[in-house]
């Protein structure tokens, strides 16, 4: 078993990762799909208990509670991006 050393903080620092690049758009698309697919379910789910199908009702209301969450979530993610934009188109060049 090979023990490698332990390198100076100055060395870590400096490198830069190229291939960690990120798309926050690409990020962004796919959360906003995984919203909506929370969404389809609960309703689904709200479907089939209304229809009178063998769904237990806490499970419902899990589903349920989760897709609002996660709607008040992205909602609030849409809000604090909408306030960062504005507050750079007020800054002065």
């Amino acid at each position: 078993m090979k023990i490698t050393p332990i390198l100076p903080l100055q060395t870590i620092q400096g490198e830069k990762k190229v291939q960690d690049t990120v798309n926050f758009g690409e990020i962004l698309k796919e959360m906003l799909a995984q919203v909506n697919r929370m969404q389809l379910e609960a309703d689904q789910a709200t479907i089939q208990l209304a229809r009178g199908d063998d769904i237990d009702l806490h499970k419902v209301m899990i589903l349920g509670t989760r897709a609002n969450l996660a709607l008040e979530t992205t909602m609030a993610i849409r809000n604090k991006l909408l306030d960062a934009y504005q507050e750079i188109m007020r800054m002065q060049v």
